[in-house]
């Protein structure tokens, strides 16, 4: 069984990864979406940096470590660029929902992947009903044709969503051959010169609207998800089922509708109910299934 520690964890940080589309929100309002990638994974490093030096962690990699760290990071970068373009263009409560379905490609990669980790009966009806709730969100009112910005915005959210359902597959096979602390580090130091020469080329800083909001939107962002929030997430999948462990996430989307409506002032729709329980519903089927076996 899953120990409770690790339950309360994971539990811990879903409901604070529901809150970071809202913190991203608020760092918009400043800094475009390359720029606020930099200055928040600028944050985590420093973090990070300074919990490893406390630990006595070295953090410089190994030969053979740099091939499989720069895979994950070039992963890492796209999927990062993705999400936050494509939650400037759309709101924060779809982004939440759409998010929370990186458990879903997750799964599908595991049992791919992963000999151990295979899809059942259940964990196929889970996935279909939390698709179907993603489905929801992604359609709307508008139907297939409504192609707007929105619109636009909800793919693009989705597909860093699989990306990152992606990537935490990968990153629980590098995790275990290579020290937590650097799988995390070094995703991040690699992607930053991407982030700052696109900032460069591309994005302009809106200094006139820098203000205590959108720091605290990076701090959130940088901080308390880049710093902690994936520190120990690496670990759970380090030590866990990685389905097992990311299926909790049916928490974040709840945390972030009812944060997206509380403090961004956003219509909670009948679209998005609907899809927030699809998604969450197929996301507790997941995670049912998966909590009965050992891990």
């Amino acid at each position: 069984m899953i120990p409770l520690r690790a339950i309360i964890i994971a539990v811990c940080i879903h409901i604070l990864w529901g809150a970071n589309p809202v913190a991203v929100k608020f760092g918009l309002l400043a800094f475009p979406p390359l720029w606020s990638a930099f200055i928040r994974f600028a944050l985590a490093i420093a973090c990070i940096v300074l919990w490893a030096r406390y630990k006595d962690i070295a953090l410089w990699p190994q030969r053979g470590e740099w091939r499989g760290l720069g895979l994950l990071s070039l992963l890492f970068t796209v999927q990062i660029a993705l999400m936050n373009i494509g939650i400037d263009m759309t709101t924060s409560s779809m982004s939440s929902v759409l998010l929370a379905t990186h458990p879903l490609f997750a799964a599908l990669f595991a049992h791919l992947f992963i000999a151990r980790d295979r899809l059942t009966p259940v964990k196929m009806v889970g996935l279909l009903v939390a698709f179907s709730g993603a489905g929801v969100v992604l359609l709307r009112d508008a139907g297939l044709a409504g192609l707007d910005l929105v619109a636009i915005g909800n793919w693009v959210v989705l597909l860093s969503s699989a990306l990152l359902g992606g990537r935490l597959i990968y990153t629980a096979g590098l995790a275990q051959r290579i020290d937590t602390s650097r799988v995390v580090v070094w995703q991040m130091v690699l992607s930053l010169v991407a982030f700052g020469a696109g900032g460069l080329a591309f994005e302009s800083i809106h200094w006139t609207q820098v203000g205590w909001l959108p720091l605290a939107g990076l701090a959130y962002q940088g901080i308390v998800i880049a710093g902690l929030g994936f520190m120990l997430n690496t670990w759970l999948i380090k030590n866990h089922s990685p389905s097992t462990m990311v299926s909790f996430g049916f928490i974040a989307p709840i945390s972030g509708v009812a944060l997206s409506v509380w403090l961004l002032s956003e219509s909670l729709t009948s679209s998005l109910i609907f899809g927030t329980l699809g998604v969450g519903l197929g996301l507790v089927l997941i995670t049912r299934r998966a909590a009965e076996r050992p891990s």
